[in-house]
């Protein structure tokens, strides 16, 4: 049976990006490799002195950083002395991606962290490599030093085109979408697109629901397989073993439409700690719950 293919625009620095995990998650948990997903990095911005120009201070960052807490990722509060740009943080993504598509997920949801839960510097190389330093199987130096590779910049320029082809699209007619300063109409992180072999499209723009992404795969392709909501939080920490927040597991222990309840969530992956068939990794005001064997094992990648 042919996958369902699945466009991901993302940028490590968007916090909707971010906020959006827990629904990303539950589509990996409900469909598994039944969906083939394909991460299109956007650019958002390259150097932190376009956002110096829009008035955006690190104080701004900080105070909406824990406006998006109630969204259930986490986020630290602490101010960055300055903020940076996007595009050192993409090429790395890139990079990993060229390197082993396998490494591409976790160093983008290892940048995720680092943005969202340190104050580090992320155009600096020494802070994406200690961005990096912690997870298994991957060489960070190697990495942080491919950024100036031309194969990694072409490979980046290219998804950079890529995101800024909404125009006339189901994202810019929900006014899902953004427009450069070039006037050029991309995509919102996380905008998703999923494409059938036939050619078939449903295009969710920018931030959604889950319940949007679980509309277009039943319209699409109905021959899929629909994992149930997760019993326990072993079992979700066995299939994402490179790890999952709170709010990730919730999202994936929750029946169908039923809010996701995070404290229960946390109680349950508290235990499975104290059990021994989960690890704590302490980020921002939360955590990254990994499988015990993660950080000692070669890497293994659940999308």
């Amino acid at each position: 049976m042919p996958p369902l293919h699945v466009t991901h625009f993302t940028d490590p620095g968007c916090p909707w990006a971010w906020s959006a995990s827990p629904a990303l998650s539950v589509l990996q948990w409900r469909y598994g490799r039944q969906l083939e997903w394909r991460h299109v990095l956007i650019g958002l911005t390259e150097v932190g002195a376009e956002y110096d120009r829009r008035g955006y201070t690190p104080q701004r960052q900080a105070l909406g950083y824990r406006s998006f807490r109630d969204r259930g990722m986490p986020f630290t509060t602490e101010p960055r002395r300055r903020i940076h740009g996007t595009g050192q943080m993409c090429r790395v993504v890139v990079a990993a991606r060229l390197q082993d598509p396998a490494l591409e997920w976790p160093v983008l949801r290892a940048l995720q962290l680092a943005q969202f839960t340190t104050a580090l510097d992320l155009e600096d190389h020494d802070a994406l490599r200690e961005a990096l330093a912690w997870l298994p199987g991957v060489d960070g130096d190697a990495l942080v030093d491919s950024i100036t590779d031309p194969a990694v910049e072409a490979a980046y320029q290219a998804d950079r085109a890529e995101a800024r082809q909404a125009e006339g699209g189901a994202t810019q007619f929900q006014d899902k979408h953004a427009v450069t300063p070039d006037g050029e109409v991309r995509y919102t992180a996380p905008s998703v697109l999923f494409d059938t072999e036939d050619g078939r499209r449903f295009e969710t723009g920018g931030f959604q629901p889950v319940e949007a992404y679980d509309v277009a795969i039943a319209n699409l392709d109905r021959t899929l397989t629909r994992r149930p909501a997760a019993t326990d939080a072993a079992e979700v920490i066995e299939v994402f073993r490179s790890g999952v927040t709170t709010a990730e597991a919730a999202a994936v222990m929750a029946e169908g439409n039923d809010k996701p309840d995070l404290e229960a969530a946390e109680d349950a992956l508290i235990a499975a700690a104290v059990a021994g068939d989960a690890e704590r990794l302490a980020f921002g005001h939360d955590a990254l719950w990994v499988h015990p064997s993660y950080r000692r094992a070669k890497l293994h990648v659940a999308v």
